[in-house]
């Protein structure tokens, strides 16, 4: 997270979301769904993506297509 928003340090929890970084734009979600993919080698659906509301919600789905 940091490299794509390119902060030099960042608390992480679930509930963080583009409200609580403002370096968060429609090009950084992009980004950063992106490199989760390519780290974990797996493409999410549009509709997962779409669903992602704070980091929690991506963590979850990560878990899951990982089990």
């Amino acid at each position: 997270m940091c490299d794509v928003f390119d902060l030099d340090e960042l608390d992480y929890s679930d509930g963080l979301s583009a409200e609580v970084i403002e370096e968060w734009d429609s090009l950084s979600h992009i980004r950063f769904i992106v490199a989760v993919e390519k780290r974990f080698g797996f493409r999410f659906s549009s509709a997962e993506i779409e669903g992602f509301s704070k980091v929690g919600d991506l963590v979850d789905s990560i878990a899951a297509h990982i089990g």
